[in-house]
């Protein structure tokens, strides 16, 4: 039993020191570890200004006066009234936009969206009406017809 009774103690001990050495090195490691998990990057905070779209009180208006005016085609001719565009811009009004504002639009610059726009929303903001209705009836004409007008307004607003 002389060799033979040594080998296994001996290969005990040698792997006692193995699992010792391999234990002791993990918690060397975790000593490190443990502290590095903890601590993280510094924090980035930042000040963040939202700036709001500016809201077009007249948005909902418009869309309804287009759609009554020419269901929206920007290219729309009514020739027994002679209106023009989107927004059904008649000379007269054009006429009277250009002596009021300096400007020297063409019954052809009606076509564009943002042209009749602009003029719809200098009537809509100059002429002292706080109220879609007031407003709408206005930009159709006066008398008892706006009335109707009025009617066709509302459906779409």
């Amino acid at each position: 039993m002389g060799k033979e009774g040594k080998n296994p103690i001996i290969r005990t001990g040698s792997r006692f020191r193995i699992v010792k050495s391999v234990f002791l090195r993990c918690v060397f490691t975790l000593c490190f570890l443990i502290p590095a998990l903890e601590a993280s990057a510094p924090v980035f905070s930042a000040a963040y200004i939202l700036v709001p779209e500016p809201v077009n009180i007249y948005e909902k208006l418009i869309r309804a006066i287009v759609m009554v005016e020419s269901l929206g085609n920007e290219m729309a001719v009514n020739l027994s009234e002679e209106a023009y565009g989107a927004f059904q811009i008649r000379p007269i009004r054009l006429l009277d936009y250009n002596r009021r504002t300096g400007k020297n639009y063409k019954t052809v610059d009606c076509f564009s969206f943002e042209i009749s726009k602009k003029i719809f929303l200098y009537y809509a903001e100059n002429m002292g009406y706080r109220d879609y209705q007031s407003i709408a009836r206005n930009w159709n004409g006066s008398g008892k017809m706006t009335l109707d007008y009025w009617a066709k307004i509302k459906k779409y607003l």
